[in-house]
């Protein structure tokens, strides 16, 4: 998947191998004052990592079966809801209510309540990451996340739109989805800390109320560090996010690279005269 700023776009390779493309304008919500206003384009964000990501899987998924078909209707957007409240309370709240317990029944301090909780919440995702990442079919998926960091990293270069042209790109990319979970986790650790000690239900409440001014001062950040990726301390402060990454991405073959390729021309013939793309 491709995103720019006024269009987007998802390549698929079907079963008869052929690439299928799907290419969508975006809404004004991506050229309107939100997209430019700092921290609250933070939501974007999140939007980008699920809504968007969840249309592009779904999307691959029916073509897989022979049934090229939009995400939409009330049962695809009921599971993302399922799913998306069950991810929060995993990874959000469960953490919060056992570091709640540890602050109870150890006498730990707030402080030490909350760093225990964010540390819980880093290596959850971390987890969960590496295990899925033991899964063939979101290898795979995995693969394709790498073709597509090589694509960007390629057009920046000016280099030529190729497989065998962008093979030789890292598979790491700044701006890469996956750097923005990470920094909206260890964001929300020094923000969580400061707010001291809460009862249960503040305490789960303000994890869930805050997630837009994390995600918002997580994707400043993004931005800010992928404009000065020449300075030597901003290398340092990136170089766990690029690490993480290695979890989401794998080597992409040459089909991979295709359809990484594809969708990335299908999203600039949509753009226009646009400039640039973000990193699905």
């Amino acid at each position: 998947m491709m995103r720019g700023t006024r269009s987007m776009a998802v390549a698929v390779r079907a079963p008869d191998e052929r690439i299928v493309v799907q290419t969508r304008a975006l809404g004004r919500l991506y050229q309107g004052r939100v997209s430019r206003t700092p921290f609250l384009r933070g939501l974007l964000g999140i939007w980008d990592a699920l809504g968007l990501g969840w249309q592009s899987l779904s999307y691959s998924a029916n073509v897989a079966i022979g049934h090229e078909a939009q995400f939409e209707g009330p049962i695809a957007w009921g599971t993302m809801a399922v799913s998306l409240t069950f991810g929060l309370g995993l990874f959000l709240l469960a953490p919060a209510g056992l570091a709640q317990l540890g602050e109870h029944w150890l006498r730990l301090g707030a402080l030490w309540s909350n760093l225990i909780e964010g540390g819980l919440r880093l290596a959850m995702v971390v987890g969960y990451l590496w295990l899925i990442g033991l899964m063939p079919d979101v290898k795979r998926l995995f693969g394709y996340h790498g073709a597509e960091h090589k694509t960007i990293h390629a057009f920046e270069a000016g280099a030529e739109l190729t497989p065998r042209s962008v093979a030789r790109f890292p598979l790491e990319h700044p701006r890469c989805g996956t750097a923005f979970l990470l920094t909206v986790v260890v964001f929300s650790i020094v923000l969580f800390a400061l707010l001291g000690p809460l009862p249960l239900w503040e305490r789960l409440g303000s994890r869930v109320l805050l997630i837009p001014l994390v995600a918002g001062v997580a994707f400043e950040y993004i931005r800010l560090t992928a404009r000065h990726l020449d300075n030597p301390l901003v290398r340092l402060l990136i170089a766990p996010n690029l690490a993480l990454q290695r979890l989401t991405t794998r080597e992409p073959d040459e089909h991979m690279l295709e359809v990484a390729i594809a969708a990335f021309q299908a999203m600039r013939a949509g753009e226009s005269q646009t400039e640039g793309a973000l990193v699905a």
